[in-house]
Parts: C-alpha cells; sequence; structure tokens
C-alpha cells in the first residue's frame, strides 16, 4: 500500500510496518535540499546587498556634496588645471650687508669729524683722578691756541712748524711726585703723529693750585711724547722737592704712566662718542 507520491512506503511482506530505512533516507535528502536552498538564498542576499552598496556609493560620488555634481569623466578638470596648495611666505635676506659701524678713530684724526668742543674739562674733568686705587690731585689748568708758550726747549718750534692748533696743559700730584700733561691739538692724525716723532724739549711744566714750581732751574725730569688721532700729547713728570729723577726711581714712572694712560683713554672716549652718535643719528 501506498500513500501517493512523496509518502510512506511499506516494506516487503505487507505487514504494515514502514521500512524506516527509506524514510530516513528521504529526510536526509530533504535536509540537503533545504540546506542548499538557504545557502544559495543567501549568497544571493549578500550579492544584492553589495550591488544595492555600490550603486549608493557611485550616486554618492556622482550626486554627494564634495563630489563632481553628476559631471561625466569628460567634464572632470585635468590635473593641470586643479589649483596648487599655497605656498606659505618665506623670509627674505637682503643680500646688501649692512655698512660696518663707524670708526671711533676716524673721528679724531681729521677736524671735519672731530667736531666736539676742545675744552680744558673735555679732556681734564673734575678735581683729581683715580686710577685704580690711587688718587690724583688736579692742580692749575692752562689753555691757549699759541702753542709754543706751553713749552720748554725745541718743543715750541716743532709744534709750530707741524701746524699746531692749540695746547691744553693740566697738573696733578701725588705723595711728592708732580705730573704735567700737554695736549698739543693738530688738524690732521698725520701732523700729530709727525711732531710726537720729531719731540725734543718737553711740555713746560705748570704749578700752582697747590703745587709748587717743579722740572725748572736744572732739576732732571722724566719726558714723554706720543700721539692718538690728531692729537699729540706729552708728559714731563718730576719731584716737587727739585729733587732730579734718576732710572731708579720708579715711582715717578708709574705715576707718568698713570696719566699718559689716562690722557689716551679720553682722547679715545672721545672718539667713541662722537661715532656712537654718529650710529644712532636718524637717516636724512
Amino acid at each position: 500500500m501506498s500513500f501517493g507520491q512523496g509518502g510512506p512506503s511499506w516494506g516487503p511482506g505487507g505487514n504494515g510496518t514502514p521500512d524506516w530505512a527509506a524514510l530516513a533516507d528521504a529526510s536526509a535528502a530533504r535536509a540537503r535540499r533545504k540546506r542548499w536552498l538557504m545557502i544559495g538564498g543567501g549568497a544571493l542576499a549578500t550579492a544584492a546587498v553589495a550591488a544595492i552598496v555600490a550603486t549608493a556609493v557611485i550616486s554618492t560620488n556622482k550626486n554627494g556634496s564634495g563630489g563632481t555634481s553628476g559631471k561625466h569623466a569628460s567634464e572632470l578638470p585635468s590635473a593641470t588645471d586643479l589649483p596648487s596648495e599655497t605656498a606659505q611666505p618665506e623670509p627674505s635676506f637682503s643680500s646688501v650687508a649692512p655698512p660696518p659701524p663707524p670708526d671711533p678713530k676716524d673721528y679724531i684724526s681729521d677736524v671735519k669729524k672731530d667736531r666736539a668742543p676742545v675744552t680744558v674739562d673735555a679732556f681734564f674733568p673734575g678735581k683729581k683722578l683715580t686710577m685704580g686705587d690711587r688718587v690724583y690731585a688736579k692742580g692749575a689748568t692752562h689753555h691757549t691756541p699759541k702753542c709754543a708758550t706751553a713749552t720748554q726747549g725745541a718743543l715750541g718750534s716743532i709744534l709750530v712748524n707741524n701746524g699746531c692748533d692749540q695746547v691744553i696743559r693740566a697738573t696733578y700730584s701725588r705723595d711728592g711726585v708732580a705730573v704735567t700733561l700737554g695736549l698739543a691739538v693738530f688738524e690732521t692724525e698725520a701732523q700729530a703723529k709727525k711732531a710726537a716723532r720729531q719731540a725734543s724739549g718737553s711740555v713746560a711744566s705748570l704749578s700752582g693750585s697747590g703745587v709748587p714750581v717743579f722740572c725748572r732751574g736744572g732739576a732732571v725730569c722724566r719726558r714723554t711724547a706720543n700721539s692718538y688721532g690728531r692729537y699729540a700729547y706729552f708728559a714731563i713728570s718730576g719731584f716737587t722737592n727739585g729733587k732730579s729723577v734718576t732710572k731708579a726711581d720708579k715711582k715717578v714712572f708709574a705715576v707718568g704712566d698713570d696719566l699718559t694712560n689716562f690722557t689716551f683713554r679720553q682722547i679715545r672716549h672721545r672718539g667713541e662718542v662722537q661715532a656712537s652718535a654718529a650710529a644712532t643719528a636718524p637717516a636724512s
């Protein structure tokens, strides 16, 4: 007996007992068909989703914000039409080197540049001079355009012959030693150098203001001559008691060196002040 297509079949002998092996095989076959249908359906679903996503991506590229606004490939700008990145400004440097700072010596080497006043106080200010731990009292001072009158011996004619314009003198003293400094002013550095090189005789010692007469009447004194810029400077150093100076009198040499170094520094400082003023002056 059978129950039609797809129904259970009975085994041989017709004893009404189902053929369980055949039933099991049929059930397994149905399960396999169902599983393959599910796998196939899942694959189709996955493919459909992928197609939808791809379509959405293409649609977005065509019509989305920041896209090509629906232009065809032939209408898209070429690489050469695209704007380049904005370059950041780069620092620029002048190829012209700045001028060198003024040389202070230039301002005390020529009368055309050396325009500061020439006075006693400009070179020998105050009432005393301190050099380290040594203090010198300032004595008499003198300023004259008659250069020869401020000298002894041959120095007067040497100054005049080289174009001396004026002479400033100042005396300093300490512990029985006095020094008179003489600053001769010329128009050019060459004139001052020549006068110092030719120096003979000396600047005249200057007494007064607490300093007695010294380096007169035959007393031997130390004499020096030098120059810087358009200035020649001289010194005569000796004892205030009239004693002659010998090479063993280191004290006289030390005092004279202190004061001549001070004179040099004052001349140099004059150049530095004027050079600094020129460097900071506004451009005309």
